[in-house]
């Protein structure tokens, strides 16, 4: 089994798979083809015109160190070692500067952990928020009354049944983290999709049983509340995670142990083969997320896009956003159908390599139907830069603007000082800075002149004016001031005479 696998691997690794432009439907079928491009004929078409870059890779046909930086591996946690363990042993066998995994596992929980390697690391999060599923052991304190009363029990949560007891397991349920993990003992809610028994014993009060939940539910606690649902009370007794994300055991799972005698083998025996079937590119992660096709490069369309606060004007789409240019509509090859505002998508090359997560700010109609916009916002940014090639900074202005800050001519930052030449103004245009002819300047200074003397005149009777009148604010002003004054102070004396009196 495990040889054709391989063979079936190695086969797939050493076709052609990418897009090239054309105008005639595809001959392929391409629900063969693998991770982000399979079923790439139904994805709806903006254009099939682009200009192909040599550069950049299928992601089965990297080269072996891109090809482990940008991969993940399904490994098949054993039992008693923590996760961050494993995770650590894993880093030192394939000497990666990073590793991570989607998810963390009790030392006692054996099964599905991804770890992810290097650049896949930046995969983590949108990981470990994906819903997970489990295989539970759990036993009885006591004998229920029949076999019949358990299995109508998860009969009934499979059916969504009205009882209210034991809707309690499906859906939205407060949980309580057990004394045993690490985590804060805080109530917090968490979702059940599913529950289905798949075996009871009544001699020895355990049964197994399938839980689909979201990442983050405690089965421990899950177990505990089933036993106050019987009467009788019940424990976890064994645990296993089969699918985490879209990711499950089928899914090419390999063991420490196979780990370890892949690198052992490229060491001794350059052999590449076992290592490329233990680890698996970051792409076969995205498979189940809304995708959008970029151009390799766009020679008929300009992007401006801001990096570092400094203006580009560029023609390849696929480095400008791992600079963090916006992605834009006129960039855009395929799309998917069923994308709406705020889903999450994953914007890829024409050669199936993950560029970004993006959040959608168009639905697949709004595409569809517009020429310009801005499609999606970046989320996390997947792809190195400068795998494809630079196309901006290379005209002539741009490569003697270099020159010029080099050799002290202009500031660090490209903007004119002292020693800045007369005749650079003229070649070099700021986009930032309106341009203004020098007869339109002369005539604005003139008009400026004109309106300027025309107030000085009309103002200076005016102003005379102001100031007699706030002269004869402040006399009158200061007259009732006198009178008032002596007012209150007889007022006060009086108040004081009475006062005495009245002692």
């Amino acid at each position: 089994m495990f040889d054709f696998m391989v063979v079936q691997f190695t086969a797939q690794m050493s076709e052609e798979n990418w897009i090239k432009p054309s105008e005639k439907p595809p001959k392929l079928k391409t629900s063969e083809w693998p991770l982000l491009l399979k079923d790439y004929e139904r994805l709806n078409s903006r254009s099939n015109h682009f200009t192909p870059i040599v550069a950049g890779s299928s992601p089965l046909n990297r080269n072996i160190k891109d090809y482990i930086s940008a991969g993940f591996i399904n490994l098949d946690k054993p039992a008693n070692p923590s996760s961050h363990e494993v995770v650590s042993w894993i880093k030192r066998i394939l000497r990666v500067p990073k590793t991570g995994h989607s998810g963390t596992l009790d030392p006692k929980v054996s099964g599905c952990l991804i770890v992810c390697i290097d650049r896949a690391t930046r995969l983590v999060k949108s990981q470990q928020s994906a819903g997970k599923e489990y295989v539970c052991v759990f036993k009885l304190h006591g004998s229920v009354e029949s076999k019949r009363k358990v299995v109508e029990v998860y009969f009934m949560l499979f059916c969504f049944c009205l009882l209210l007891a034991l809707e309690r397991l499906t859906g939205a349920l407060f949980q309580r983290p057990p004394l045993i993990s690490a985590v804060k003992r805080q109530l917090r809610i968490r979702t059940v999709y599913e529950n289905k028994l798949l075996e009871y014993d009544e001699e020895r009060n355990m049964g197994v049983f399938i839980v689909k939940c979201e990442a983050g539910t405690y089965v421990r606690t899950l177990c505990v509340h089933l036993g106050y649902i019987l009467g009788v009370g019940g424990v976890m007794q064994e645990l296993r995670r089969i699918r985490s994300g879209h990711t499950s055991e089928k899914d090419n799972m390999v063991t420490m142990h196979d780990v370890m005698d892949a690198q052992w083998l490229y060491d001794n025996c350059q052999d590449e083969s076992y290592l490329r079937y233990v680890i698996s590119p970051l792409e076969k992660l995205l498979v189940g997320m809304k995708r959008i096709v970029v151009k390799d490069s766009a020679v008929s369309e300009q992007f401006t896009f801001i990096v570092y606060y400094r203006c580009f004007r560029t023609s390849d789409k696929v480095n400008a956003i791992c600079y963090g240019a916006k992605i834009l509509l006129p960039g855009i090859l395929k799309y998917e159908s069923g994308i709406e505002l705020n889903d999450d998508v994953v914007v890829m090359s024409t050669k199936g390599e993950a560029v970004c997560l993006g959040i959608a700010l168009m639905t697949s109609s709004t595409i569809a139907g517009c020429d310009h916009g801005v499609v999606a916002k970046i989320k996390r940014v997947i792809m190195e830069r400068d795998v494809y090639p630079r196309r901006w900074c290379l005209g002539p202005v741009a490569m003697k603007k270099k020159q010029m800050i080099k050799a002290g001519l202009l500031d660090e930052f490209g903007k004119p000082n002292e020693r800045t030449p007369s005749d650079w103004h003229k070649i070099y245009i700021n986009p930032n800075v309106k341009e203004t002819s020098e007869s339109e300047n002369a005539e604005n200074e003139k008009d400026k002149r004109n309106d300027d003397e025309e107030e000085d005149d009309g103002n200076q009777p005016a102003k005379k004016m102001k100031i007699e009148t706030l002269q004869t604010v402040q006399n009158d002003s200061d007259d009732e001031a006198q009178v008032e004054i002596p007012e209150k102070k007889k007022k006060k004396k009086k108040k004081k005479e009475k006062a005495l009196e009245n002692e």
